[in-house]
């Protein structure tokens, strides 16, 4: 039989990811119930953080120490514990000197942002941080695209974030650091959270995440002018932004929507890329307008900004041993014209000395 007092015993043996006290010195645990018809435990555990990679860590240490116990099912409630306990066990050493976000921070925000799904934006910021990683600079890369997270399965990434001490460590691939809400979703599953959760998780990316010494942090924004994206806008107050549009007039005007709320929040336009800007036929040489002409040449002087690049449609070359289905190569045409536009992003931004 299931006693309330032997499950406090073992779970206050377990550590708060954070502050690495153990829960019963927390005086962490504040309701366990036990229905014996069941077999099921509830429970309710204050944290330091909620809604963290480390809070799932915990949760699942937690569900197997009481099933070892003998519970047949688990239900677990995080809240946050009160400010002044935190206060007092928090290491005074994490100083937020260190933090990506402090003043002293050497790191360039670069957000790369659309009017609407759909244009390759997710493309862009992808091959564009790979670009930038190629030409010696220290990339890292946020998939803030929260709800329709593509990052990881776009740049061919199969491992996952681990643990060290008390930061998340970034997946790294093509020389460009990764992290992405798809690394803490189980079986690609619908992401249901609301809004002030989907803010704490972004909050987590910027302070929970061991980035190191980055020049450039690009952040794939989710589509339109939502939660999310004014979320990232009111984090990052000194935050540089690109605009992704294809030719079509419709999508260039629904694009210059997302360049007035960036210049609505401060943030800097330092350029346009025109996405699916024709179809080249490998036969002919031929070019192909697809999408309309003259979209991103509009848009960039709407937003008094150049225009950066181009990009046609084109398949990159698969690698059945390397494989990342939208990661063009250095020799590759069109990786070419992303190297080309990581140059112009170098020049119109220099790394902080």
């Amino acid at each position: 039989m299931l006693r309330e007092q032997e499950l406090r015993t073992i779970i206050g043996q377990l550590q708060d990811p954070f502050l690495h006290i153990t829960l019963e010195e927390l005086n962490a645990i504040k309701e366990v119930k036990i229905k014996e018809e069941k077999s099921h435990v509830s429970l309710k555990i204050g944290i330091a953080k909620t809604n963290t990679a480390e809070q799932l860590k915990l949760q699942q240490q937690i569900v197997d120490t009481v099933k070892e116990a003998g519970a047949e099912s688990v239900g677990i409630r995080f809240h946050e514990l009160p400010q002044e306990t935190i206060a007092a066990y928090q290491d005074s050493s994490t100083s937020e000197s260190h933090s990506l976000l402090s003043p002293n921070s050497k790191t360039t925000f670069v957000a790369i942002a659309s009017g609407k799904g759909g244009v390759g934006k997710s493309t862009v910021s992808v091959n564009l941080a790979v670009a930038l990683a190629r030409l010696g600079k220290k990339v890292g890369l946020i998939d803030a695209d929260i709800y329709g997270f593509s990052v990881p399965d776009m740049m061919g990434i199969t491992k996952r974030p681990v643990v060290r001490g008390e930061k998340i460590i970034p997946v790294e691939r093509f020389g460009v650091e990764v992290i992405s809400m798809g690394f803490f979703v189980e079986d690609n599953a619908p992401v249901i959270w609301r809004g002030p959760m989907l803010g704490k998780m972004l909050t987590n990316f910027f302070h929970e995440v061991e980035w190191g010494d980055l020049d450039y942090l690009l952040l794939d924004l989710p589509p339109g002018t939502g939660d999310v994206a004014l979320d990232i806008h009111s984090m990052l107050p000194a935050c540089k932004e690109i605009i992704v549009s294809t030719p079509h007039p419709t999508a260039a005007f629904v694009a210059a929507r997302a360049g007035a709320m960036a210049i609505q929040t401060d943030h800097e336009i330092i350029g346009v890329i025109e996405n699916m800007a024709y179809f080249e036929s490998a036969k002919t040489g031929e070019k192909e307008y697809i999408f309309g002409r003259g979209g991103g040449e509009k848009l960039a002087e709407e937003l008094r900004v150049p225009l950066i690049g181009k990009i046609p449609l084109q398949q990159p070359d698969w690698n059945e041993e390397d494989f990342a289905p939208s990661v063009y190569g250095e020799d590759h045409p069109i990786g070419q014209i992303y190297l080309s536009i990581g140059k112009q992003v170098t020049n119109l931004i220099p790394v902080k000395a």
